[in-house]
């Protein structure tokens, strides 16, 4: 999935829009009623007005408000878009509350409550310490053999363990219809392999360490410090062996179908078969491996290390999961570590924001089907899909008229588009709990038990068809994604409203929120990794060569002019990492502004405050992106995430729209000039 927002991407299902799920400044507040940006939309006293449009854009729209932004020091980031994903979180404190209050309270209600009591109920948390560690630390105690330590890995997804290899279901890429196996590398405690071999991140791999070492003491796990070391030389050595996060976005090379037994003697050294059975597929008949070179090596790694080394490895990603969930000891020594140290979050968020980030994750529909009920209308819904509408127009127009396509992928494209199956809001069939039980004593089981009951229902549908209403985001969730496989653009409900859409603000603002990301969403059907889908979601090779070829030089020069930034000194962005959100952001932006221009029938734009309505769709684009992080936390984005930071997202994607230089008259000799034959056209 490949989303609008900053977040970790699943596989190559997926692709969301971006936008960081953190809070800030205005978070002091506990208002559920979204907020207008100025007068019609755009909050003009953000601008910086003594920057021109042409030497900055993002400081030109955004200056200002930059200026005095402290970003709180609960977060490692903060924004406008922040201010969206407050309201839904003071809109979801409110559930939880009411839920936890209601002594009546009975099904998806009292779960959510009960959950939410246990996680708010420090004094047993605190009795109880490292009490409930105790039976998952036995079983690594016995777990004498490779075999057995296979096993624990295989059980990964459905308690607090971890494993070297990841293992997931979802639609198999070439035949979208049905389920598949998915195995791929895994086995680091570091963001990214980046953290182990890059000299630049040689005092965060000395803080791991350190913070292993102090997890390993804290259950008196013998010989902490020199198995510490152990483990962060036993990662070292599977970074080395693991594919880059660009490497790993190639849906082709990451697709490789086989057998168990052929697995089994594809990368010898590793029980598959316990592994398997203890992931409940033990029946299954086929996997697809996704890096096909990592994995024998990895698994060569697990076979060459000393039993004592991996049962303490198991050991620390115990403790190091489910501390969130224990004594006050554990989870400070986790927040210290995961959140101070390797993004730069001075405090800790309150207990009950995490306790919201926790249930959302793991009942999320149950909450979500009260949001709904509460804060969205079908009116809402209704203006969501007819924008949806208008930019499909939009992209179709886009798709008929682009030069460098043959008019045979031209009429595929089109093919593909008008088979988008679109989502808006909330989902037509909620997810039923009712097997889940929850305890308001028990925060370690309620954690454990809501795992193992997301993958039993994941592999209880193994042979079923593709279960097509699904969603991959709740309706509380502030974000968009587009989803490969299954063709489909996803609109979750919290994401209509200001800073993205104000029915009460000018239209020009709201197609540059809004419509640029419905816009985004569908261009990455159209991206360097969705352009491999065809219109049924199966991955297919539906272009001429010769398109293909001319599409992958503009994509090139397009990822070269993001490698050329450099946000923070030292650290540039990785254009081939960001590439598919980069394509959509440009055409989701070109989009918007096509969308307005027919929206308006012909009539003339409206001038508010000196601004005409091009240059109103490119400042409600700017707007979104209006934000700031932590350094640490953006050195860490620039590695992680498939995601630019805000202000290349907002100048990098104009320098390339012909529309933008004749809204703001912007010239040769402007820092932001690109000339017209150096621009990237794509869609």
């Amino acid at each position: 999935m490949r989303h609008l927002l900053l977040g970790a991407s699943l596989g190559v299902v997926l692709a969301c829009a971006g936008l960081a799920p953190c809070v800030a400044a205005e978070d002091s507040g506990a208002t559920t009623s979204p907020t207008r940006m100025g007068a019609w939309g755009f909050d003009l006293t953000g601008r910086d007005t003594a920057v021109s449009p042409g030497a900055d854009f993002f400081e030109y729209a955004n200056g200002d408000y930059l200026k005095t932004l402290v970003i709180p020091p609960d977060r490692v980031r903060y924004g406008v878009f922040d201010g969206l994903t407050v309201l839904s979180e003071n809109r979801v404190h409110a559930i939880l509350d009411a839920a936890a209050a209601n002594p009546a309270a009975a099904g998806d209600e009292a779960r959510i409550g009960a959950f939410y009591k246990a996680f708010l109920d420090e004094g047993r948390i605190e009795s109880l310490d490292a009490a409930p560690l105790a039976p998952d630390l036995a079983a690594i105690h016995a777990a004498h053999d490779r075999s057995a330590l296979a096993a624990l890995m295989g059980a990964a997804n459905k308690n607090f363990y971890r494993s070297f290899f990841a293992v997931r279901l979802s639609p198999d890429a070439k035949a979208p219809t049905r389920y598949a196996v998915h195995i791929g590398q895994a086995g680091l405690g570091l963001p990214d392999r980046d953290y182990y071999l890059a000299p630049s991140f040689a005092a965060k791999k000395a803080a791991y360490q350190a913070y292993v070492a102090q997890s390993l003491r804290a259950v008196n796990w013998p010989d902490a410090d020199a198995q510490a070391a152990a483990i962060v030389a036993l990662e070292t050595a599977i970074a080395q062996a693991s594919w880059s996060r660009v490497e790993k976005r190639d849906p082709i090379k990451t697709y490789n179908p086989m057998t168990p037994a052929e697995l089994a003697a594809f990368a010898p050294g590793f029980d598959w078969q316990a592994f398997l059975a203890a992931a409940d597929l033990g029946g299954a008949n086929r996997v697809i491996v996704g890096e096909k070179t990592a994995v024998p090596q990895i698994a060569a790694i697990f076979a060459a290390a000393p039993i004592a080394t991996l049962q303490a490895w198991q050991a620390f990603n115990l403790v190091d999961e489910a501390s969130p969930y224990l004594s006050k000891r554990f989870a400070d020594a986790n927040f210290e570590f995961r959140n101070k140290t390797l993004s730069g979050q001075p405090q800790q968020r309150p207990r009950w924001k995490r306790a919201e980030a926790v249930i959302n994750r793991d009942v999320g529909e149950a909450v979500g089907r009260v949001y709904v009920a509460r804060y969205f209308t079908p009116q809402a819904k209704a203006r969501m899909e007819a924008l949806i509408a208008d930019l499909r127009v939009a992209l179709a127009a886009r798709i008929e008229n682009v030069a460098w396509m043959s008019p045979q992928t031209k009429a595929k494209a089109l093919q593909k588009l008008a088979q988008y199956t679109v989502k808006v809001a909330y989902p037509a069939t909620w997810r039923d709990y009712g097997a889940l039980t929850l305890s308001p004593t028990d925060l370690y089981g309620d954690v454990d038990r809501a795992a193992a009951f997301e993958w039993a229902r994941r592999v209880n549908r193994m042979n079923q068809p593709v279960d097509r209403a699904e969603w991959g985001m709740n309706p509380q969730t502030v974000n968009a994604y587009y989803n490969s496989t299954m063709n489909e653009i996803v609109f979750p409900a919290a994401i209509l409203q200001p800073p993205f859409f104000d029915p009460g603000a000018d239209m020009a603002v709201n197609f540059g929120g809004i419509g640029g990301v419905i816009g985004h969403e569908m261009t990455h059907g159209f991206d360097d990794q969705g352009r491999r889908f065809d219109g049924t979601g199966a991955l297919a090779d539906w272009w001429t060569a010769e398109d293909a070829a001319k599409f992958t030089v503009q994509a090139q020069r397009l990822g070269a002019q993001y490698s050329a930034f450099e946000p923070i000194k030292g650290a540039h962005v990785n254009g081939g990492l960001t590439m598919g959100e980069n394509i959509a952001d440009l055409g989701g932006l070109l989009l918007a502004l096509d969308a307005y221009h027919l929206y308006l029938k012909g009539r003339p734009a409206p001038v508010l405050d000196g601004l005409t309505g091009d240059q109103r769709v490119f400042l409600g684009w700017a707007q979104v992106w209006r934000g700031a992080s932590r350094d640490d936390a953006l050195r860490q984005q620039l590695v992680t995430d498939p995601h630019s930071p805000p202000q290349a997202r907002v100048d990098l994607p104009m320098r390339n729209i012909d529309a933008w230089y004749a809204a703001f008259g912007v010239k040769p000799g402007d820092a932001m000039y690109l000339p017209p034959d150096q621009r990237v056209r794509i869609w």
